[in-house]
């Protein structure tokens, strides 16, 4: 998409008129979608999905930069204080980086396999640690629902104990801060502005319908790399 390309002309442009101890500094950029803004409905109206991606992701990436710049130049001047206050919002906007690019890579068309069951080891697993897949899209529909505020719910890979956990962020949290051997496989973003156009205040709608568009695939691909079979 064309303003996708500009996007990143504009930080390659932004980045080379930064100062010279700031050039070193990675970048994060809007990325790309696998598929257009209208491929998800009728599940994801594309108005929501444009709105979602152009505007709020992308605020959370210019947020982002704009707090890695400030953190480098306060640790340059060695001035402790603005590198604590700095970490809210390093954290908030990252976290909306990171959720966010799980978030499009955890969705696809349904004539890309979007709502296909898992199939193979992950198929096993969830019916293992959950008892079917339908127990663990009730278990997450209930959890977001009931999530006070804004946030997201998961399905999460626990590596170290090798088992697959349904847990629940507030606000841009990224899943693991609920434990570093957490793995997201599967994240559902339960903000107002993922579904509120569309949904109105009926998150349990958005999150019935959500379903018919997951990407298990991907979700399937990355527990096998994870967590492989012996």
């Amino acid at each position: 998409m064309a303003f996708r390309t500009l996007i990143a002309r504009k930080t390659l442009i932004s980045s080379a008129k930064l100062p010279q101890q700031w050039r070193s500094l990675t970048t994060f950029s809007l990325p790309d979608l696998s598929y257009d803004y209208g491929a998800l409905e009728p599940a994801i109206s594309g108005e929501i999905m444009q709105l979602h991606h152009q505007k709020h992701h992308q605020t959370y990436v210019t947020n982002y930069n704009k707090a890695l710049e400030q953190l480098h130049d306060a640790s340059e001047k060695g001035d402790a204080s603005t590198v604590v206050k700095l970490q809210s919002a390093i954290k908030f906007n990252g976290g909306g980086h990171i959720n966010h690019s799980i978030f499009w890579k955890n969705l696809a068309p349904i004539k890309e396999g979007g709502g296909e069951p898992p199939k193979g080891s992950l198929g096993w697993a969830i019916d293992s640690n959950f008892g079917s897949l339908e127990a663990l899209i009730h278990k997450m529909n209930a959890e977001g629902a009931a999530l006070q505020g804004s946030g997201w719910v998961w399905l999460g890979l626990d590596k170290e104990l090798k088992r697959l956990v349904v847990e629940t962020t507030g606000n841009q949290d990224p899943l693991v801060t609920k434990g570093p051997t957490l793995v997201p496989l599967l994240g559902i973003d339960v903000w107002e502005h993922a579904y509120y156009l569309q949904y109105k205040n009926v998150r349990p709608d958005y999150l019935k319908n959500i379903w018919k568009v997951m990407n298990w695939k991907y979700a399937s691909d990355l527990y096998e790399k994870e967590c492989p079979a012996p």
